[in-house]
């Protein structure tokens, strides 16, 4: 009898139609066709104007490509310019920039642990950082959401190499961690913080400095924090921020910076760029901030059941998988594009729809995101 060995994908296929967890692509055109509150555009730069003609200039002076990894041809002095800004507006000693945020958290939680080590991890983190503990070698210890005491317990006892992982915003429902708290248990314990950034730069701390920042934590021996250029600087990449020996052993160790091509001029540039102009108009970071909160405030004034935003997320509760895509689909039909979030992107197994604020969204555009969302709710939504 022939065996064909991809006949299980089938089988697959099938299961994720009867869940509605079916995913596909959805390529967009040029032109912005829908009011966007899907991206994780929070300040507006993709599209300004001074970012992509960064972008284009960086590539017509250095290339479409970095040519090679880092160590190799892929380090320019753009990159070095870029790592040293990002270093100081973020308050670290140091900064190593990587192709993707998810490069750079599986670099620092790889390349900071190993076999021998703890890592205590919030249930609640990004696929990248759950990643990076499994690539690690190190034991892991994975506890409730925003719990201290859990992280506590859990370091309790080990001796050796112990490093405490969260999200500083989760994405899912866009509430914060509890910095102040985290590092205090952690000290207690001789243990190191990592903080995925992701969703703080750019939108918490004075004049969009991150979450660290805002918690007194930036420029901490004992804090490493992680973040990406694709949300509030518009552009693409990631990277890792810290002491520098922190950054000088991720240079000689980090598989995902020693064997990964280097992040392309083009990305660095327009990150720079938006960078600078998050300097320049620390408002933004503000504003973003109020969007999300009156956002929230009348989709549940609405009757829609949503989690309060500490920064620029909001989570809209839907009944079901299925009644989350009809939703999302609905909202798609009316010209709002809106985020979708099914099991396993959420560690609770409850559905959402996901609104990301913008800084540049008009009292107008507000108001017709939020009488999209209503108008297509499902009866059973609230």
């Amino acid at each position: 009898m022939s065996f064909a060995p991809f006949d299980w994908i089938d089988d697959e296929a099938r299961r994720r139609v009867g869940a509605g967890l079916v995913r596909s692509l959805r390529p967009r055109t040029a032109e912005p066709e829908l009011l966007d509150l899907a991206s994780n555009d929070y300040l507006g730069l993709t599209r300004h104007p001074l970012v992509t003609e960064a972008a284009a200039e960086a590539a017509r002076r250095w290339g479409a490509g970095s040519t090679g990894s880092r160590l190799v041809t892929g380090s320019t002095t753009l990159h070095a310019e870029l790592e040293s800004e990002l270093a100081r507006f973020c308050g670290f000693e140091a900064a190593l920039v990587f192709s993707s945020g998810y490069a750079a958290n599986i670099a620092a939680l790889t390349a900071l642990t190993g076999p021998g080590s703890l890592i205590v991890s919030d249930a609640g983190n990004h696929a990248s950082v759950v990643d990076g503990c499994r690539l690690s070698r190190a034991g892991t210890a994975v506890v409730p959401h925003a719990d201290p005491d859990a992280v506590r317990k859990a370091l309790d006892g080990h001796t050796g190499r112990a490093l405490a992982v969260t999200d500083s915003v989760f994405s899912v429902d866009g509430d914060a961690a509890p910095l102040t708290a985290l590092a205090g248990v952690c000290r207690e314990a001789g243990a190191a913080l990592l903080v995925d950034d992701a969703h703080g730069l750019g939108v918490l701390g004075e004049g969009g400095r991150g979450a660290l920042a805002a918690a007194g934590l930036a420029g901490a021996e004992d804090v490493v924090a992680t973040l990406t250029l694709s949300k509030s600087l518009g552009s693409q990449g990631g990277a890792v921020l810290g002491p520098a020996r922190v950054i000088d052993h991720l240079v000689n160790t980090a598989r995902t910076f020693i064997f990964d091509t280097g992040l392309a001029p083009a990305a660095a540039g327009a990150a720079l760029s938006g960078l600078r102009l998050l300097r320049a108009e620390p408002r933004r970071a503000g504003r973003a901030r109020a969007v999300a909160a009156e956002l929230y405030e009348r989709l549940t004034q609405a009757g829609l059941t949503a989690v309060r935003p500490d920064a620029a997320v909001v989570s809209v509760r839907a009944p079901s998988a299925r009644e989350a895509v009809t939703w999302a689909a609905d909202c798609r039909s009316a010209g709002l594009a809106v985020g979708c979030f099914r099991p396993p992107s959420v560690p609770d197994g409850i559905s959402r729809l996901r609104l990301t604020a913008r800084a540049d969204l008009t009292a107008q555009q507000i108001t017709t995101a939020v009488d999209t969302v209503v108008a297509t709710a499902p009866r059973t939504a609230g």
